[in-house]
């Protein structure tokens, strides 16, 4: 009965060839990704598009095709896979807070969205957030930590007494717990740096966004002044401490700071080379509902797409390491927004409770409270709307190659704002996706560093 057993192509590959020359394969339910030499990519291609691979056939290429889910058996019910795989999302063990301890900031960036309410956490949600993580560590395995503003090391005394509660509730009930935090940077000093680590805080995004003279003018102080020089000088101190972390750099662009993009590429590269514990990405500026809307410069969707992968292939020729997210966002769920996931909750200053970081002032993102006593107030069919399933709702994902991957919550804000299909960026362009990171492993097979 085995023999008869057949294998097909599964719905979820992706095939591309780099300029390497190599064959790239990607499964987006898996989130396999394979390169396969000159040699053998014409017995791989010829198995990816035969109706059917008799289970008797082997070979050291169909094993690997079928171990890795190129291959899947034929009684295999692939949507079902994927419905399923959305399902665990609603995962009880693990629970995720973006923390803001003011939405204050010392910046005034010109495509910021937020208002900035001189606010503080005060006494009753810190008690509150601590109860409330104490009473759901008994059922966790994970606990996971985003510091968020306002700009968060305005307060980091409250950072620390949050920090060293949560780390000791998880002593206390073995959870996993781990810690980022979003950062102009500003602050970012070696004393502070140095402390956060201590707080198990070990993972950075920061916010650069050209050469000293075009981020001073995107990304000034509030009330005026200048931030690069400041900034730049943190992270060159912080490049010389040891210790586990990682430093993301954010660029975003728009048509004003465009054409000034490589001249920061090269400016990086000659400072964090082969240092994988700072990594580089971009993104697209966009009107997010800041006070600047109507004026912003953005760049039209033809630009971003073309932009985005130009400039990480450029950062990877000046030797920076390309930003993980980029290989974490093709694994199953990786493309899902923490907003569509029902363990993720943002805690505001004043205990205040909402979904997504970009929309404080919708009605539909204003979630629930929490109270001093760690308890909480949700509204159920609010949160409903953030975490169903996109895929279900839209046929087009329910067939798009990249379902297991976005599962169709890449933005539920955008989908609900719009009615559109929020892709994300790495789906539209998968194959220069796919032939960066095969050129990243070239370069790390003759350099070792900071590959996938």
């Amino acid at each position: 009965m085995e023999q008869t057993k057949k294998w097909l192509p599964s719905k979820f590959n992706v095939i591309s060839r780099a300029v390497t020359g190599e064959l790239i394969l990607y499964n987006s339910y898996t989130g396999a990704i394979v390169s396969v030499p000159p040699e053998e990519k014409r017995d791989v291609l010829a198995a990816l598009h035969r109706q059917d691979v008799l289970n008797g056939e082997s070979s050291e290429a169909l094993e690997v095709l079928k171990e890795s889910g190129f291959l899947v058996p034929d009684q295999a019910d692939e949507d079902l896979r994927a419905k399923f795989l959305h399902q665990s999302q609603h995962r009880t063990d693990l629970l995720h807070l973006i923390v803001l301890p003011t939405e204050s900031c010392n910046f005034r960036c010109v495509y910021c969205y937020q208002k900035f309410p001189n606010t503080k956490m005060g006494d009753s949600t810190k008690n509150g957030l601590k109860r409330f993580v104490e009473e759901k560590a008994r059922k966790l395995s994970v606990l996971s930590i985003s510091w968020f503003g306002g700009e968060p090391l305005l307060y980091p005394e409250i950072i620390g007494e949050l920090s060293e509660s949560f780390l000791e509730t998880s002593a206390k009930y073995g959870l996993n717990y781990t810690a980022e935090m979003s950062t102009n940077g500003y602050y970012l000093t070696d004393d502070v740096f140095q402390q956060l680590l201590k707080w198990q805080i070990k993972r950075f995004m920061i916010t650069i966004d050209g050469p000293e003279q075009i981020h001073d003018k995107r990304r000034s102080l509030y009330g005026g002044g200048k931030s690069f020089a400041r900034i730049l000088e943190n992270l060159k101190t912080i490049q010389h401490l040891d210790g586990e972390f990682q430093i993301d750099i954010r660029v975003n662009f728009d048509m004003d700071n465009l054409a000034e993009i490589p001249k920061l590429i090269q400016l990086l590269g000659g400072l964090f080379s082969g240092d994988e514990r700072f990594q580089i990405f971009f993104r697209p500026v966009g009107r997010w509902g800041g006070l600047n809307d109507d004026t912003l410069p953005v760049c039209d969707q033809r630009t971003i797409e073309t932009k985005i992968w130009e400039f990480t292939e450029l950062s990877q020729q000046h030797g920076l390491c390309i930003h993980s997210l980029l290989e974490s966002l093709l694994l199953p769920g990786g493309s899902v927004c923490y907003a569509a996931k029902p363990h993720s909750l943002v805690i505001g200053p004043n205990g205040n409770l909402y979904k997504c970081t970009c929309a404080f002032d919708e009605q539909v993102n204003q979630v629930g409270t929490l109270f001093q006593d760690g308890s909480v107030e949700l509204d159920y069919d609010k949160l409903a709307l953030w975490v169903s399933s996109g895929d279900d709702q839209d046929p087009m994902c329910r067939s798009c190659y990249f379902r297991p991957s976005c599962q169709g919550n890449h933005c539920p804000l955008y989908r609900m704002k719009t009615g559109a299909r929020p892709c994300p960026y790495e789906k539209r362009k998968i194959k220069n996706v796919l032939n960066l990171i095969a050129q990243r492993d070239s370069i790390e097979r003759r350099d070792d560093t900071c590959g996938f």
